[in-house]
């Protein structure tokens, strides 16, 4: 390239000196002036160019279409050269609707956006990650949806033929196998070769994500595909409808109903076992006909806290009694049956030896050995590989079958003492939350129950909030959409960029979100607060501000006390307290209505109402409220 003359006929030194007189926004106005004066050779239709020449279609265009037939929403990016052909065909192109570029400035936060999207809406968003660093950025993320069960599709950027990479950054940002890294914790990935292959590859990458037990996938998108001309005229998309998912066999679940129906004291534990209120409504028929009660995990809003049958708050005691315990999609099956002593290691069996357990679940389906997700192995007396969610409605039918009147009259029975136990529970949880009621700074129980005191009459979503007991507790939960469980994986920095996720879905739904924001997650992505702002996204986040990563406190107050050493110094390297953060002015910083901190318990009720004001307006408002450590 000629010093003074660019191939774009713009003057260099006009370009600068423009630069210098009328600023940043002057140029761009000039230089995009200057791209719609060009003028193309003829027969050409828009200003992408090869050489000297316009291409009239780039394979980026194509590669919107494979994705609009998919009836994906939205790509959450933070943009990025190595996609930059795809960008441009989605907002140009595609007129950027379905999908929408969803600006992002972090790849994690596009990963947690995709996230709580689908949690909140049960629909898979793309998220397009550039090169190696980007990818790096997103790790974290999307380890969190592998191990939360979360489909999304990445789209990493890459050019595989380095004869053609730009000298420089390019070969940094290049890699032979992109998809190295997530390997272990993505369902599928590919590297497509040619614009037949992306279609195909793509909608494969769909199905298998969406595919019960649904996770990521990957898709390496080749930098010269996107951007040269598109020479194949017979270029199709294949149909993409998900397929059925997988129901347990008749005889299954026909030993696993006479099992039930015989157990004098059987439990159902639920994880990440329903994926809709259709799927609430059979596991609470299922309760009731075996007037069996539920501990509810919380990987998803399982079952009703509201409802008698709902006795999580008594889950060491049940298990205790259980002779049978029904397991739905339980993650952690081992963890049910026994305790741990920390730190000394122990184990101790808190199940009776010889209950019987059975597990519906497709967890063998997704083990890869690396990753420890899997947690330590637990057998089953029946283990079952299908989806819980489907499988439902064809156990309750096969206990159905298996009930004769008079075991059902044995099971009626029982409804008095659980209604009893559900109410003891409930009470217990009401006493304890009113412990230090006006202290200060304000406790846990408290920020949890004023916040529901002030959305309670809203069709709310409390999207992210489990990092403290109280919510699962107090709250209560009568429809899927109540709550969504935690990260999966326990990567801090999710709960902010879920929470906007998940907010943007309710948006589109009517439902109005909240979630109780822990300040150490989010410092890990504060930036997501301005796509909150910039989309307009309805979300009251209110900060559990507790000035430290107040679990790591406990972790080193207990080492201490073990090693006979001072515990308070378990304030060192874990509390964030001197300066204070000051989460308001971050907020305000990207757009977002804030007010804070809250010191003082009387200020909290009116204060969540000046917040919830601005929510119902249409807008992301922050309340940042400090409170205790636990």
């Amino acid at each position: 390239m000629d010093d003074e003359q660019s191939t774009d006929g713009i003057d260099r030194r006009s370009f600068l000196k423009g630069a210098a007189v009328a600023g940043v926004g002057a140029v761009i106005a000039a230089n995009s002036a200057a791209a719609a004066d060009a003028k193309p050779e003829a027969g050409a239709g828009d200003a992408n160019r090869q050489g000297n020449k316009f291409i009239t279609r780039p394979g980026s265009d194509f590669m919107v279409d494979v994705l609009k037939s998919l009836d994906i929403p939205y790509v959450a990016s933070c943009a990025a050269s190595s996609f930059r052909s795809l960008h441009e065909s989605i907002v140009n192109y595609g007129g950027n609707k379905k999908p929408e570029f969803l600006t992002c400035l972090h790849e994690e936060i596009s990963a947690g956006i995709a996230h709580g999207y689908y949690k909140a809406s049960g629909k898979m968003l793309a998220i397009a990650a550039h090169g190696t660093v980007g990818l790096q950025h997103a790790a974290m993320g999307v380890y969190n949806a592998w191990c939360d069960r979360v489909p999304m599709l990445v789209i990493g950027g890459n050019a595989v033929d380095a004869a053609r990479r730009r000298p420089g950054v390019e070969w940094y940002h290049c890699m032979q196998d992109p998809a190295a890294q997530f390997r272990d914790y993505t369902k599928w990935d590919d590297q497509p070769a040619s614009l037949q292959h992306f279609a195909e590859s793509t909608v494969r990458a769909y199905r298998m994500a969406m595919s019960p037990p649904t996770a990521p996938v990957m898709i390496s998108c080749d930098l010269d595909l996107q951007e040269d001309p598109i020479h194949d005229a017979n270029l199709t998309i294949p149909s993409a409808a998900p397929p059925s998912p997988p129901v347990a066999e008749a005889e299954a679940l026909r030993a696993a109903a006479k099992m039930l129906v015989a157990a004098q004291n059987p439990l159902i534990v639920a994880d990440r076992a329903v994926r809709n209120q259709d799927g609430v409504a059979a596991l609470v028929r299922l309760a009731e006909t075996l007037q069996c009660p539920v501990i509810d995990l919380g990987g998803r809003m399982n079952f009703p806290s509201s409802h008698y049958l709902c006795q999580s708050g008594n889950r060491a005691t049940l298990v205790r009694n259980a002779d049978v315990i029904l397991m739905l999609e339980v993650a952690d099956p081992w963890n049910i049956l026994n305790g741990w002593g920390d730190p000394w290691k122990v184990a101790r069996r808190t199940a009776k030896p010889d209950v019987k357990v059975i597990h519906i679940t497709l967890a063998e389906f997704l083990m890869k050995s690396n990753y420890q997700d899997m947690q330590r192995y637990q057998p089953a007396t029946i283990g079952i590989s299908a989806d819980a969610h489907a499988s439902l409605t064809p156990l309750l039918d096969a206990v159905k079958r298996e009930l004769t009147a008079s075991r059902a009259a044995e099971m009626a029975g029982k409804a008095d003492g659980l209604r009893k136990g559900h109410q003891a529970m409930r009470e217990r949880a009401h006493v304890e939350a009113h412990y230090g009621w006006d202290a200060s700074p304000i406790t846990t129980a408290r920020l949890a129950t004023e916040t529901y005191e002030a959305v309670k009459n809203e069709k709310w979503s409390l999207v992210c909030g489990e990092t403290f007991s109280w919510p699962r507790r107090l709250w209560p939960t009568t429809e899927y959409h109540n709550m969504l469980g935690h990260s999966g994986g326990y990567g801090v920095g999710y709960n902010a960029p879920a929470s906007v996720g998940a907010a943007l879905a309710n948006k589109e739904r009517g439902i109005f979100t909240v979630s109780i924001q822990p300040d150490g997650d989010l410092l890990m992505a504060p930036s997501v607060l301005w796509t909150a702002a910039h989309f307009k996204i309805p979300l009251l986040i209110v900060m559990a501000n507790n000035r430290a990563y107040a679990q790591e406190v406990m972790h080193l107050q207990r080492m201490a006390n073990l090693h006979q050493r001072d515990p308070r110094t378990a304030r060192i390297g874990n509390v964030f307290d001197d300066p204070a953060i000051q989460y308001a002015s971050i907020a305000q910083g990207y757009g977002v209505w804030a007010e804070g901190p809250v010191t003082e318990p009387a200020q909290l009720a009116p204060a969540l109402q000046r917040a919830l004001k601005v929510v119902k307006g249409g807008a992301p408002a922050l309340l940042d409220v400090v409170c205790q450590m636990r």
